[in-house]
């Protein structure tokens, strides 16, 4: 039914034109509409969804036509993967942790504390057996994943006074995303999820006491720097964040195989558009940010500590309790020690050779 619905939805609305709209039926060109968890022209997180539309269009030649609806301007942002479960929507983005209420497993799809970077995440995913979970734990919701992109390394969070330790943490109000919220909570803070386009506002009225968003880029697109210039970094409670697109799976299971491949082949060529996009813009607006009086800090050595114990206490209470993240815990925590090993060895020493 819902198959039926979607790949019908945008021939509906010319049917009862004249002969102009003929030629659309003739040829079965399809219209969607497709709602991100972000603003969409926001750096980053929206280019990337409006990047991947613009790549199933011109790879489908108008055949499979995606429009994009910013995070509330057709469903909650929050409440993008209910709308794509519920057929509402064929196809939306964002973060999956976003819907990690639903299977707390969702976490590993987007990022876990003291986890992999953007790249080597992307590789579990297509290599290390990721990709197959993420689908099998999906199906069970009628969803279809498709990685797309990552923010890379991002920023510890903004506050408003300096943390000296982890008993300046103890109070505050904090936006957060994620299993970052977790730990941030063992450790004595009060972290909220609200909404991106809610932080500044948050922020400047006192009613967060710090912020976590994304990175300098966005950080800095958002005007956090107007309302405090200590800037902690970085995230070690989410070290990158990827970004999926999602699909209705009666939906994407619909379409012709040919536009199959071309949007999941879109998704991966918008991850890898966006990877480069937060690189490079990162770096730019770091050295704009520190030109304008940030000082960029680094979490001093017990808080590390505190939130690295809080985790562990975090991950083991979660694979107690939900057997899809023991599952994708051992994929991913069996990758993550080799991957750890090679950086050791190959990375790490390159940074600190390069200077």
């Amino acid at each position: 039914m819902q198959r039926r619905k979607f790949l019908t939805a945008g021939l509906g609305a010319t049917a009862g034109m004249a002969a102009l709209a003929a030629p659309a039926v003739a040829q079965g060109k399809i219209e969607w509409n497709l709602a991100t968890a972000f603003p969409k022209n926001a750096p980053g997180v929206g280019t990337n969804v409006t990047n991947f539309a613009e790549k199933v269009g011109a790879m489908s030649d108008g055949r499979l036509t995606l429009t994009v609806y910013g995070g509330g301007e057709l469903v909650p942002p929050f409440a993008v993967e209910d709308a794509i479960q519920q057929g509402n929507i064929p196809v939306g983005h964002g973060p999956t942790y976003y819907a990690a209420g639903k299977n707390a497993a969702l976490h590993w799809f987007t990022a876990v504390p003291f986890g992999m970077t953007s790249n080597e995440h992307f590789a579990w995913l297509k290599y290390g057996g990721g990709q197959e979970i993420w689908d099998d734990i999906y199906a069970q919701r009628g969803l279809k994943p498709f990685y797309s992109g990552n923010s890379n390394t991002q920023s510890g969070g903004w506050f408003k006074n300096r943390i000296d330790s982890v008993a300046d943490l103890k109070g505050l109000n904090m936006r957060i995303a994620g299993l970052g919220g977790e730990i941030m909570r063992k450790l004595g803070v009060n972290a909220v999820l609200m909404p991106p386009p809610e932080i500044f506002t948050a922020f400047q009225s006192g009613a967060i006491d710090a912020a976590e968003w994304v990175g300098p880029m966005l950080d800095q697109a958002f005007g956090l720097q107007k309302i405090t210039k200590l800037c902690y970094l970085p995230a070690l409670t989410e070290p990158g964040a990827g970004l999926a697109i999602v699909f209705n799976k009666d939906a994407f299971e619909g379409l012709p195989a040919d536009l199959q491949a071309i949007c999941m082949n879109a998704a991966h060529a918008a991850a890898l558009e966006s990877h480069a996009q937060f690189d490079y813009f990162n770096a730019q607006a770091m050295a704009a940010l520190k030109a304008d009086g940030v000082e960029f800090l680094a979490f001093p050595d017990d808080v590390v500590a505190a939130m690295r114990g809080a985790w562990g206490e975090i991950e083991d209470e979660l694979t107690a309790a939900n057997p899809d993240v023991a599952r994708v815990r051992e994929s991913y925590d069996a990758y993550l020690a080799v991957a750890r090993d090679y950086a050791s060895a190959m990375t790490l020493p390159m940074l600190r050779g390069r200077g």
